[in-house]
């Protein structure tokens, strides 16, 4: 029926135009304008304040958690499976990853936001926002997110533009390693079989369906990040335990709370 519709629209208004205005039809939904009224509510709602981005690499197990408790901290994914650290907010856009986890991610305790397209494989709870988030290369980073969000080939990316509408000014990432063992191409979808070596637990895709990484497409997406935050006086730095990302300047994970580094316990 939508692709009925689509190809009417097209032979009477011309393919742009068509998209257009199914688009704008599409955005009409409740869920989506209730999302905005939300969305609108965190705008500059921590400005000037530090915050974490959490990854999920294996370098969390050499990262002493128990320092974020008074942080703004993100988290993503599967992040709900560390047996202690819980995120002040939740950060998924992967097909995948929701619609395999879909009723654990709506019963988390957190302000949640998903992506759009994921509408159809998850309910829409009340401390949920879909982003209209947007793949490919034609992006940008979107600095109101009420207008889109690039998802840039990785959730760290979808992250960093949220914090940026938040209104945070320094940014670290932890657990970002940037580094997989895998084999296939960039974005193909494979069912892991056997404990998973790239995220902090063995059992985070165990038996999943997964999207390979794109490390190209990250970095470059986390170039045009660094510009972002830089012209706006802000800074993003990367405080992983041996990650392997090279984009953002590097900083000492203890240093930033004045401690000794040391083993999570």
């Amino acid at each position: 029926m939508k692709t009925l519709a689509r190809n009417i629209l097209t032979n009477i208004a011309g393919e742009k135009r068509a998209i257009s205005f199914l688009r704008w039809i599409e955005l009409q939904d409740p869920r989506y304008q209730s999302s905005l009224r939300r969305l609108k509510r965190f705008h500059n709602i921590h400005a000037g304040k530090r915050c974490f981005i959490v990854g999920n690499g294996p370098s969390l197990n050499q990262t002493d958690l128990s320092l974020l408790r008074d942080e703004f901290t993100f988290g993503t994914n599967r992040i709900y499976l560390h047996p202690t650290f819980k995120p002040s907010y939740f950060v998924c856009a992967n097909d995948l990853v929701v619609q395999q986890c879909a009723k654990d991610i709506e019963h988390l305790p957190m302000p949640k936001f998903i992506a759009w397209h994921n509408r159809s494989a998850i309910d829409f709870t009340r401390d949920m926002c879909f982003l209209h988030t947007r793949g490919g290369l034609r992006s940008w980073f979107f600095t109101d997110l009420t207008e889109g969000c690039w998802e840039g080939s990785t959730v760290t990316m979808v992250c960093l533009q949220l914090v940026y509408y938040m209104g945070f000014s320094e940014v670290n990432l932890i657990g970002v390693d940037h580094n997989y063992t895998c084999t296939g191409k960039p974005h193909e979808a494979q069912e892991f079989k056997g404990d998973d070596p790239n995220h902090f637990s063995p059992n985070y895709f165990k038996g999943f369906k997964w999207h390979l990484p794109d490390l190209e497409g990250s970095e470059m997406s986390y170039r045009v990040a660094k510009f972002m935050f830089e012209q706006s006086g802000r800074k993003v730095q990367d405080a992983t335990v041996g990650g392997k990302l090279t984009i953002f300047p590097k900083v000492e994970y203890a240093s930033l709370f004045g401690a000794e580094t040391r083993l999570a316990a």
